[in-house]
């Protein structure tokens, strides 16, 4: 078995507030992050994903095609958006990077499975110190 990761950047902006909570509710659970202007963050996220090396190619995939899958399925619609309001699989959901990581981990899990690889894990970078790894 071997593991291969995918690096991809995006930009995109949230806010951690519950609509049925107050402000100052969502203040003192949230502390800035529940700022009504919203904030924003340059996350980085890492995809992995693992299996037996084709012999014939010497690749476990070939790295364009997860670029495109990932591209395609999560940071085209994700990249310079609002997480809150612009992002369809983000709806109905806390912006938090725990959640964004868990959605995006089951959109990618369907199109990277579809091949001879497995999806291991997402990783997501919020900011430099602080990111979520998922296993599904």
């Amino acid at each position: 078995m071997i593991y291969i990761t995918r690096r991809e950047s995006f930009n995109a902006a949230h806010k951690l507030a519950r609509p049925d909570w107050s402000q100052e509710k969502n203040t003192e659970v949230y502390g800035k992050c529940a700022n009504p202007n919203w904030h924003g963050h340059n996350y980085n996220l890492y995809v992995t994903v693992k299996g037996e090396i084709n012999p014939e190619t010497g690749f476990l995939v070939d790295l364009k095609w997860l670029k495109q899958i990932i591209n395609v399925n999560v940071i085209d619609k994700v990249d310079h958006k609002n997480l809150n309001i612009d992002v369809d699989f983000m709806n109905d959901k806390l912006a938090s990077t725990e959640n964004l990581a868990i959605a995006i981990w089951d959109i990618l899990w369907s199109h990277i499975n579809e091949s001879d690889a497995q999806l291991h894990s997402i990783k997501l970078y919020e900011t430099e110190n602080n990111f979520v790894e998922y296993f599904g």
